[in-house]
């Protein structure tokens, strides 16, 4: 049986789309083989747990070679720590994060760590990079101008601070029910973590706890990588009409 015209062949309703496509040379596909929208559900929920344990693992894996290393040289590494006001350390803020002083401070930040970049990595890699450099240059930038001269700022707890700021706050932003009920069950969980911005615990950071938050919350603000669809589409729609009226204001309508 042969065919020369694709529009009234059997394999036009395949599930692969009505042009270019080459049926299988063993014959038309089976129900079981057609791609149906659960199934690409399916697959795009497993690709986004992979990528957010993919984060999650580097996340980890990542701060524990580097104070492996920090410890077997003898604490050089922490040099690389964020020197307020002093120029020459100012690129710094992107080296302290990776630091932490001790197995219970690498500790206290793996596991919060590894849970949010889990969380934020499943919305994409786009958006965890996003996300993270903004963290890192206004929780960064802010340590720098106020953390106090003399003083040497080290660990991911900025980071920390950041990432759960942008949790807690995106679901406003984005109006995501889902992510909004999210962002409220980690600040619960994590409510203990707020007494961190605040300058009570002496030789705690908290210049690096309270800048992180804010960038957090600055990328919850600003990012639109992660908005839903029907968001995107609002937006887009809102866009097309300023754009319309700008064009009628030119043309004298």
């Amino acid at each position: 049986m042969s065919y020369n015209n694709f529009g009234n062949s059997p394999y036009n309703n395949t599930g692969f789309g009505s042009s270019g496509f080459t049926p299988p040379t063993g014959g038309p596909v089976k129900p079981w083989q057609r791609r149906t929208p659960q199934m690409g559900q399916q697959l795009k929920d497993k690709s986004s747990i992979r990528t957010g344990l993919t984060f999650a693992v580097g996340f980890v894996v990542v701060i524990w070679a580097v104070h492996f290393i920090n410890v077997l040289t003898g604490g050089l590494l922490n040099y690389w720590g964020i020197h307020p006001l002093d120029t020459s350390a100012l690129w710094h803020i992107f080296t302290s994060p990776l630091l932490h002083s001790n197995f219970d401070h690498l500790m206290s930040n793996t596991v919060p760590g590894a849970i949010f970049c889990f969380i934020i990595g499943m919305s994409g890699k786009r958006v965890f990079w996003e996300v993270t450099l903004l963290i890192v240059l206004i929780g960064g930038i802010g340590t720098w101008l106020f953390g106090g001269v003399g003083t040497n700022h080290i660990g991911a707890s900025g980071l920390i601070y950041g990432w759960l700021g942008y949790l807690i706050v995106r679901g406003l932003f984005n109006r995501d029910f889902k992510q909004f009920l999210v962002g409220l069950a980690l600040a619960f969980i994590y409510s203990g973590l707020f007494w961190g911005l605040l300058p009570i615990y002496p030789g705690v950071s908290w210049q690096a706890h309270l800048f992180g938050g804010v960038g957090g919350v600055a990328a919850g603000a600003f990012i639109a990588s992660d908005d839903p669809a029907a968001l995107r589409a609002k937006k887009e729609k809102k866009q097309l009409k300023k754009q319309m009226r700008k064009q009628g204001r030119q043309q004298g309508y």
